[in-house]
């Protein structure tokens, strides 16, 4: 079974708290007894998640030069949602709220956008297949946790997947920066759908 790599305290933590069936195994950099990290590794190990000892150099090649605050997780693959996933997502949820983004290519700005979607009650993210950042590392330590609860969807053809919404009756709102008004301030109760390109 492949697995996934995570780092940083936040990111760490986040999985944890919310689902620590995902961890597989995690390593913490030998000597760092800190008070931000040590409840993280009490709260691993009341859990049963195998905790190890590693050199700086190590967990430097594992996470490529990144920082990884002494902490690394090797995790259970998240789910890779593809466009045939989508109708089955929008039938789960009563009121679909959806992210669609075009042209975020760097992983530090799709987990931003992850992390803030999460935050304003999001059902799940769009993405073009091709010119899109990857969901990797990086992308997940910025998350910090959202990675694993908001799905993120990969199209083939992001027009084609904006008429399938709208044929679905989902509002499709675009955004643009300077703008003097908040999406997340209007209320409404049909499902939408909101855009953002970089």
């Amino acid at each position: 079974m492949s697995e996934d790599i995570i780092y940083g305290i936040h990111a760490v933590k986040a999985l944890l708290e919310r689902d620590p069936t995902h961890f597989k195994e995690v390593y913490v950099l030998k000597g760092r007894e800190d008070r931000r990290l040590m409840p993280v590794i009490h709260a691993l190990e009341e859990q049963g998640i195998l905790v190890q000892v590693a050199n700086r150099q190590w967990l430097d090649n594992q996470t490529e030069g990144a920082v990884h605050q002494g902490i690394i997780a090797k995790v259970k693959p998240s789910r890779q949602y593809q466009e045939q996933d989508l109708p089955d997502l929008l039938a789960e949820v009563g009121t679909p709220f959806l992210l669609v983004l075009d042209g975020v290519t760097d992983p530090h700005n799709l987990g931003a956008c992850l992390r803030s979607a999460d935050a304003a009650g999001v059902h799940a993210v769009i993405v073009p297949k091709d010119r899109s950042a990857q969901l990797n590392a990086t992308a997940k330590k910025v998350a910090c946790g959202a990675a694993e609860s908001v799905p993120l969807i990969r199209v083939t053809n992001l027009a084609r997947t904006l008429r399938l919404l709208q044929e679905e009756n989902i509002w499709i709102v675009g955004t643009a920066g300077g703008s003097g008004s908040y999406i997340i301030s209007k209320q409404t109760h049909r499902a939408f759908s909101f855009g953002y390109g970089g």
